[in-house]
């Protein structure tokens, strides 16, 4: 009985010296014994690492395509003059008449073309070569033909002319396609001469003339390449001459 009265007694002192402490004392000492458990110690150290720096975001890798050179305008076609069909043994173009109509010292022209003329124009190209495939440059050509009527001018020199190659042996003639005259096909009458040699005088025929047939002197292989134009028609032919280079 006196435990309990002493023990009751004690509570009521300790309770009476809680009460008469000052409050400041009081929350002190619950922070001493905060401090003291484990979890206050690991939150109270100082960290003795700085934290890792995070690493700065990297880009996402995709795939791309190489840079491709801008398009660019394929260069301009260069137009080359047609390369002579020959070879070492060809054969020299053959000779054939003059004929009654040729006209001596016809003006230097390449186109027989003036006002007024009739008929279907026709372009004529080609080279002068020797018989080993050489050119001749600066030969003589000398051209005479009817109208498309089949007439010879034999007073003046209308549709006659001559000139010359240039040093790759090419020449170029602009006149019309001849007309026909009774004994004979269609024809352009030609002589060439290389520079101091001897003259050839020939004739040039076109393909697919129905008086081919029939025309005593006609020769297949002084037929010309003729081909069908917007404005006309164009025609190729390369004169051998018996002569090497």
């Amino acid at each position: 009985m006196l435990k309990r009265s002493l023990t009751k007694m004690s509570r009521r002192n300790f309770l009476w010296v809680l009460l008469t402490i000052p409050a400041s004392y009081v929350l002190a000492a619950c922070d001493r014994l905060i401090a003291g458990t484990p979890a206050a110690q690991a939150v109270a150290q100082p960290a003795t690492e700085p934290p890792a720096a995070s690493a700065p975001a990297q880009p996402a890798l995709t795939e791309t395509a190489p840079a491709q050179p801008a398009p660019t305008e394929p260069p301009p076609t260069q137009v080359l003059p047609p390369t002579p069909a020959c070879g070492d043994d060809d054969q020299a173009t053959a000779a054939q008449t003059e004929g009654p109509y040729y006209t001596p010292n016809s003006p230097e022209r390449t186109s027989l073309l003036e006002p007024g003329l009739a008929g279907t124009r026709l372009v004529l190209t080609g080279y002068v070569l020797t018989t080993d495939c050489q050119p001749v440059g600066r030969a003589l050509l000398d051209f005479w033909h009817a109208d498309d009527t089949g007439v010879y001018d034999n007073v003046g020199y209308k549709l006659r002319g001559h000139q010359f190659t240039d040093e790759a042996g090419r020449y170029s003639l602009e006149t019309i396609v001849p007309g026909l005259y009774p004994g004979r096909t269609r024809h352009i009458h030609v002589k060439v001469q290389a520079p101091d040699q001897a003259v050839l005088t020939s004739q040039l025929y076109f393909p697919g003339e129905p008086q081919n047939s029939t025309d005593r002197i006609f020769l297949p292989e002084l037929l010309m390449d003729v081909q069908e134009a917007a404005d006309g028609k164009r025609a190729t032919f390369n004169f051998v001459l018996g002569i090497g280079s």
